[in-house]
């Protein structure tokens, strides 16, 4: 597996600004949506083969996403959309952030997804076991059935819930910026 060299954010920061760098926001619309560096292009993961990406012949690429995690786990994909060098944003935007350096932030687009299913997940299992200790124990069924459809969506990579929700009111809005 090929490994992207990591860059700091402060050296990211000064490549935007001399041109030399171009940084490349790896997340989901939904997670770029709500916050994301200024400068920064949406390529999510889900869209990467059919996304296109030029590079003038000075520009290195940048790849980033939250942490590095899912960066470092796709190396082998995203330099093959780039001619030339390409980087890894060293911690992500939580690197970026903790180092003072600005993003944008849209506080009225709809939480992330992932964080959706986190809360409904947790607010549904929490009720079952509620309900199963003041009311009836079968309402634990309704925690082992929501801790069976995490299970299941780790071994998959499917979420039926998170497929539930992206087709919510509050996220059909097209919250996706794109440069």
């Amino acid at each position: 597996m090929m490994t992207l060299e990591n860059i700091k954010p402060d050296q990211v920061a000064k490549g935007l600004k001399s041109g030399e760098l171009v940084l490349i926001d790896i997340r989901e619309p939904d997670e770029y949506a709500r916050e994301h560096i200024g400068s920064a292009l949406s390529l999510p993961l889900s869209a990467l083969e059919s996304g296109s990406l030029t590079l003038q012949s000075h520009q290195k690429a940048v790849f980033h996403c939250k942490s590095g995690m899912r960066t470092q786990a796709n190396c082998n994909r995203l330099v093959a959309h780039v001619t030339g060098e390409a980087f890894l944003l060293e911690g992500g935007l939580d690197a970026w952030k903790a180092d003072g350096l600005p993003t944008v932030t849209d506080k009225s687009a709809p939480l992330e997804l992932n964080r959706q299913v986190q809360i409904t997940a947790g607010a549904l299992i929490l009720t079952g076991v509620l309900l199963g200790i003041f009311v009836n124990a079968g309402f634990l069924g309704i925690s082992g059935f929501v801790g069976a459809g995490l299970m299941f969506a780790g071994i998959t990579g499917w979420c039926g819930m998170a497929q539930l929700l992206a087709n919510m009111p509050w996220n059909r809005v097209n919250h996706t910026v794109s440069s």
